[in-house]
């Protein structure tokens, strides 16, 4: 690392709005890089993700997530002073975010054409369930049902049991472009000096999540069919157990499926069985090609067969479970966890996958509920006593 070298947004200040997954994930993406992120909470209560559980060490696991390098700013929106402290705050700031219910943000006079009829230079987003206009405009959309209206969960799970994923995937997927969209902008404002409105919808960046799914089902009316570990267009590709638990295997041309079955497995039979020999082939024969090849798996530990198929080259890996994934040697290898503060105990947090070579993310603190609001109040211009005394701000409880 650099000593003289500066994150990519040090500089920066965002105001956000947020609650819940999706804009935080955004905010916290900025904070990483550097940003100033002053977030927004109820002064009654705050960000309710705060209190899904209390699981790390008297915090919620979502919050602690979504929300380290922060500060916290309690006021009530709902009253003028609220409101005005908070458009202080806009006026200095570079970004604005939101995701408020449908038109909340304007009716508080947050709404970003009104914003940006003020403060051109600002980058302003919403971030909506299903977008401006529209039939489900009004909808509320948790990360399930955007799911659900993306047809992530209808081809998602086995063919008996449509799933969700097990992470909240619409929330990440809008919470990444909006993050995107802010870099975009504020590159886009170097070059012009122009700010930017900007609306992302956990809707269409599901559905451009579905991508060759999507695409498929276009261009052959079919419903792709929901897989399990599967693959509707190439196997060997699913779970096959091994004498203590089972392996994922994925052979995806044919050459990698001679070396599966001699060099791997000892059954060099395998390779030239003609039910086989090709990937279409084996497509067709799926039942009687997966059942060939779990008799062979189970003659191996995983620990055995996973060796086994690195050695060989094959595209493999074990199912872990999470405690798994937290002790893994690669991550660990590579230096990938550092300590954060919470309200309440230091914690443990994994560095943004994106590295700089010359200088590393900025893994600020958890903030407390309202940590920050007398010092904002003081910066914003107004008298800190007053609102707090009044409720209409709140501090650390």
């Amino acid at each position: 690392m650099h000593a003289d070298s500066a994150l990519p947004l040090d500089g920066i200040t965002v105001v956000s709005i947020e609650q819940a997954v999706a804009a935080p994930l955004a905010t916290r993406t900025l904070a990483d890089l550097g940003a100033r992120v002053i977030k927004v909470e109820r002064a009654d209560g705050g960000d309710f993700a705060r209190e899904y559980d209390h699981v790390v060490h008297g915090t919620g696991a979502h919050f602690v997530w979504l929300n380290r390098g922060k500060e916290s700013l309690a006021v009530d929106l709902k009253t003028a002073e609220g409101r005005d402290v908070v458009q202080r705050l806009i006026a200095r700031a570079d970004v604005f975010v939101q995701n408020l219910a449908p038109g909340a943000a304007a009716r508080l006079g947050f709404g970003a054409a009104e914003l940006r009829a003020e403060h051109p230079e600002l980058v302003a987003v919403d971030l909506s369930g299903y977008g401006t206009g529209g039939p489900k405009e009004q909808r509320k959309a948790y990360d399930m049902l955007v799911q659900a209206e993306a047809g992530l969960i209808g081809i998602t799970g086995t063919p008996d049991t449509p799933v969700k994923t097990g992470i909240p995937t619409s929330d990440i997927a809008s919470g990444m472009y909006c993050a995107q969209a802010v870099l975009a902008a504020l590159l886009r404002r170097w070059r012009t000096g122009q700010g930017a409105t900007v609306e992302v919808s956990m809707l269409e960046a599901t559905v451009e999540w579905m991508g060759y799914a999507m695409y498929s089902q276009m261009y052959s009316g079919r419903q792709p069919a929901r897989m399990g570990l599967s693959h509707a267009s190439i196997a060997p590709y699913d779970a096959y157990p091994t004498k203590d638990g089972q392996m994922l295997i994925g052979v995806q041309n044919d050459s990698g499926w001679r070396t599966l079955v001699t060099s791997v497995l000892e059954a060099p039979q395998l390779a030239e069985d003609p039910r086989f020999t090709t990937n279409v082939l084996r497509v067709e024969h799926r039942a009687e090609c997966d059942a060939a090849v779990a008799a062979e798996t189970a003659r191996w530990s995983t620990v055995e067969l996973d060796e086994r198929l690195a050695q060989a080259g094959i595209p493999a890996a074990q199912v872990k479970q999470v405690a798994d994934v937290v002790a893994d040697p690669q991550l660990r290898a590579r230096d990938r966890w550092r300590k954060i503060g919470t309200e309440h105990a230091t914690v443990d947090a994994l560095l943004p996958p994106v590295t700089f070579a010359d200088v590393e993310a900025r893994m600020g603190d958890v903030p407390a509920f309202g940590a920050h609001t007398r010092a904002l109040l003081e910066e914003a211009g107004v008298d800190a006593d007053e609102l707090l005394r009044r409720g209409i701000a709140a501090g650390p409880r």
